[in-house]
Order: structure tokens, then sequence, then C-alpha cells
């Protein structure tokens, strides 16, 4: 089966899974993500943001298709445009990397190997584009699916604690690193991916 990597634009957001395409849990501050929950205008809210985001910075997104099918899909951006990364005790992001805000591969085609070809295409274009590293605040305590990622699953992919939290550690991956990853960590990015394999949704921090 053919598989592509698309940039994320406002044609292809419908393919995104549909809490994901409208759940603004990074792209707003906490206040007034929970304002445009409430209101019913989240995906109005998503649209906007993916707008402009690639206007001033470019692609901040990739989806993955097998055989025409979106199977999953990645979001980053620089933290300038992340309000929700100021809410965390262990920001800022550092000045030369982007942020990976989320990341999924539907559970039935993991273990293919897409999470590596995923995140190297990432890498790929954040190297073109100037930036050394990808970074995310972590989840030390995640027991659910959720918008954020579980850091013990970040560390299995080779990221790094650059600032140690009980609960919301800062992570970072040297983005040199990935483009000569082996088969042997598909299995540990696979645990990373599926592990917002249900919708998540907002959550207070």
């Amino acid at each position: 089966m053919g598989r592509r990597l698309v940039p994320l634009t406002l044609d292809n957001l419908p393919d995104l899974p549909h809490r994901c395409g409208s759940c603004v849990f990074w792209e707003l501050d906490p206040v007034s993500g929970e304002a445009a929950v409430k209101a019913g205008t989240a995906a109005l809210e998503k649209e906007a943001w993916i707008s402009a985001v690639l206007l001033d910075w470019g692609s901040c997104g990739r989806v993955v298709y097998v055989a025409d099918v979106p199977v999953g899909f990645v979001l980053y951006a620089p933290p300038a445009y992340v309000p929700r990364s100021t809410a965390f005790p262990t920001s800022p992001v550092s000045p030369d990397a982007v942020q990976l805000m989320t990341a999924f591969v539907m559970p039935g085609y993991q273990g293919q190997g897409l999470g590596r070809v995923m995140v190297q295409t990432v890498a790929k274009d954040l190297l073109r584009r100037g930036f050394k590293a990808i970074e995310a605040f972590g989840d030390a305590r995640w027991k659910e699916p959720a918008c954020l990622l579980p850091a013990d699953h970040l560390l299995a992919v080779g990221f790094k604690t650059v600032r140690p939290h009980p609960t919301y550690p800062r992570l970072r991956l040297e983005l040199r690193t990935t483009l000569s990853w082996k088969e042997d960590v598909e299995l540990a990015l696979d645990r990373l991916l599926g592990a917002v394999q249900k919708e998540p949704a907002l959550r207070p921090l």
C-alpha cells in the first residue's frame, strides 16, 4: 500500500480525527480555550490558528495517508504560536527549538514504521528551516490518552529531560539524531504516537 506524508493545510484539516480537528488545547490559552469550547467555536478557532500559522510561519504539521486513507498526523510550531505552552511550569521552550504539540497514528496502522517516517520528515523540514531541536512538555503522571504525550514514552524515543518537573517535564530531541534512527525505535514510537488514540479533550493544568 502506498503511503504519503502531506503538509497540513485547511484543505486536509478535516482528515484529522474529529475531536483533534476541533481541539484547541494548544492553540489557545486556557481561558480562551475553555470559552471557545463552551461557545461551540473551537473548530473555527482551530481553522483560524492553522491559517494564521501557515501564512506567517509556514507548514505546521503533516498528515499521513496509507492508500489515500488518513491514518495519523503530527502538529508542531514555534512556541510563540502556541499560547498554552506558557501555562506550563517548565516553559519556555528553547529559542532554537520547535514545540511538538501532539502526534498520533491510528492503532490499526501502528507497527508499520509510520511513526519513524513521520518524525524524520518533520526533522528534515525543521532542519531546513534552521532549527536544531524539537521540544515537548511531557506528562509524567500520564494515565489516559490526552493532548499531552506521556513523558516516559518521549524518553523512550530519544528525548532528554532539559527541565525536570514532577508532572510536566520539558523534554528535547536533537533533530539530527532522528535522521539516523533505525527500526529498533519503531516499537517505542508506536507506543508514543498511539498514546493519544482516544479523542483528546481539554483539561486544566
